[in-house]
Formats: C-alpha cells, sequence, structure tokens
C-alpha cells in the first residue's frame, strides 16, 4: 500500500509509530521554579551526537483536558534543566504510572512509589532505580509542525550509570534490559544483542 499521511491511509490505526520502531524512551524529569518535580516518559526520544553528547526528545500536543502546554516542556523552559532516566525492566509499571496525564502540582515520583536521588549539576532529580541518567541543560527548544509540537534538544552535562550494570568495563544493555516502544499499545524489551564490525 502507499498513502500520504496529509490524506490518510485505509487502516483501522495510524501506522507511522509502529514503522518508526522499537523507540528508545526517554523518562524526563524536570521541576519548575516553585519545586514541583514532574516524571513523564516520551518515546519521541534518541541521542543525537556525541562530542559533546547531544539528546532530544519530542512533546506533542497538549495535556489532556487543558489547554496549556505538557509539564516537560514547560518547567525545561523555565529552568533550562531536565534529566533523562533509563527504563529497564525492573521500571515498567512505574514508567506507565507516570505517563498519564497529571496536574503539575502532582509528583509522579510519588505517585509511582519511585525514590528521587539528587543530581550533581541539575536541579531536577534523578531516578535512583534507574540504570543510568543524564543530566542536561537545554540547548534548544525548535518548534515543529503541527499542534504544539516542540522538539527539546539538551546537553548531556552530568552521567550517572549504576555500577550493578557496569560488567569487565562495558555498560551491560542485556544486564537491566531497557524498554523501547513499538507502535500502538507494543511496547518490546532488549533480550539479546549480536556484533557487527564495520567494513574497512
Amino acid at each position: 500500500m502507499f498513502y500520504t499521511p496529509k490524506k490518510g491511509h485505509s487502516l483501522p490505526h495510524d501506522p507511522f509509530k509502529a514503522i518508526v520502531s522499537p523507540r528508545p524512551i526517554g523518562w524526563i524529569s524536570s521541576i519548575d521554579k516553585c519545586q514541583n518535580v514532574n516524571l513523564a516518559p516520551y518515546s519521541f526520544y534518541n541521542a543525537i551526537a556525541d562530542k559533546p553528547p547531544m539528546v532530544m526528545f519530542s512533546t506533542n500536543g497538549k495535556k489532556i483536558s487543558e489547554k496549556t502546554i505538557k509539564d516537560s516542556l514547560s518547567n525545561i523552559i523555565e529552568t533550562k534543566e531536565f534529566v533523562v532516566n533509563v527504563v529497564g525492566k525492573d521500571l515498567i509499571n512505574s514508567m506507565n504510572l507516570t505517563s498519564g496525564s497529571y496536574p503539575s502540582h502532582v509528583d509522579e515520583f510519588v505517585l509511582s512509589n519511585l525514590e528521587k536521588s539528587k543530581c550533581e549539576v541539575v536541579s531536577p532529580p534523578r531516578i535512583l532505580k534507574s540504570p543510568a541518567s543524564l543530566e542536561c541543560e537545554l540547548f534548544q527548544v525548535i518548534e515543529l509542525p503541527g499542534e504544539n509540537n516542540n522538539m527539546v534538544i539538551g546537553e548531556v552535562i552530568g552521567i550517572h550509570i549504576s555500577d550493578e550494570f557496569i560488567k569487565n568495563g562495558i555498560f551491560d544493555v542485556l544486564g537491566f534490559n531497557p524498554l523501547g516502544r513499538l507502535g500502538y499499545k507494543d511496547y518490546t524489551m532488549v533480550l539479546d544483542s549480536f556484533p557487527l564490525e564495520r567494513p574497512k
């Protein structure tokens, strides 16, 4: 089949997110100037550079039943800081709990029973049980076409790695099985890996 997004498709559900998959999940913690903490997962997320290390995530639409931008974006614009927390298999249910649309004063760490840990160089807390967390300084917010689509680009200025997942000097991804987003309501976990050598 072929279709143009502007004209639509003939399928029961939009296949776009299923085509671009699996997508890593950036579990973003942020804080506003009144010290209200927010924690929310984003599957439009990835690393985009390594010298210096930089990441991006995108927020789409508004808060459900409200006419305001999402708390993560609002907080980051206000404070210029955020943290990306990695989601492993032991954190799946907590991550899902934080994906709801809650009032700004609701602390999703408390809601999902996650322990906070103080960051070294940014104000938002990180998730203590996360296999790794990236402390980020806002580089740029880019307004994208569409309704309230914004890409947030951050420079990684501090990195936390759980010692539990460092094996022989390597970050052991299969030790915690990172979560990925597929299309629709589907997710996956990294359960296997294989090496490939680049052509000489």
